[in-house]
């Protein structure tokens, strides 16, 4: 095995958290640079790294809320 391969669970965190990103996106109607700047100036990509394993059994929607509610909580306006 090579050793610049990823393992899985890299793989599937990178795979959650791109997903999510592009979610909060649609949901809160923002071009995807945009969101990922908002997320990552208000702790949400902070929030998803630390989280991911227990956010990725959930309910996209509920994701999203949570997302909104740290990013709130740190300043986030929008």
């Amino acid at each position: 095995m090579e050793s610049s391969m990823l393992d899985k669970e890299t793989q599937d965190r990178i795979a959650f958290i791109t997903f999510i990103i592009t979610e909060f996106a649609l949901g809160y109607k923002m071009p995807m640079p945009d969101a990922y700047q908002y997320l990552k100036k208000y702790g949400g990509l902070d929030y998803l790294y630390e989280h991911w394993w227990a956010l990725h059994t959930d309910n996209k929607f509920h994701v999203l809320q949570e997302l909104y509610d740290v990013c709130y909580e740190n300043g986030g306006l929008r």
